[in-house]
């Protein structure tokens, strides 16, 4: 594979409840302790880390994303679009972290992100 799915993102308009649900649903821990109250989940051996969380916008779509690393957001959002495909947003750097990221949406519209993590 080239550059790997690295994180996954359960997106919608009540934190809460999607953080009861997949917990639930899947003996996930959710830890929400974080400046954002990001409903992060941490990878368990045989899976990749991801989050659940609620977007606050009003014009907000509910989605599920992947991220993939990449070296860098930049150069991979415009790829994107001189693919096809259109930048969402980014990059932007994670608030209290080093981690740069970026979505797309492919030619179908699909939701991709893009991710640089420090070594």
């Amino acid at each position: 594979m080239g550059q790997p799915v690295v994180h996954f993102e359960v997106v919608g308009k009540d934190s809460k409840l999607l953080q009861g649900y997949y917990a639930e649903l899947f003996d996930w821990e959710i830890d929400t302790d974080n400046q954002l109250g990001y409903g992060a989940v941490a990878p368990d051996g045989a899976g990749i880390g991801g989050g659940v969380w609620g977007d606050p916008d009003p014009d907000h779509v509910s989605h599920v994303t992947f991220y993939v690393q990449v070296p860098d957001v930049e150069a991979a959002l415009a790829k994107a679009e001189r693919l096809g495909g259109a930048r969402v947003f980014g990059p932007d750097m994670v608030p209290g972290t080093e981690i740069e990221l970026g979505q797309l949406a492919d030619p179908e519209g699909n939701r991709i992100g893009v991710m640089r993590r420090p070594a």
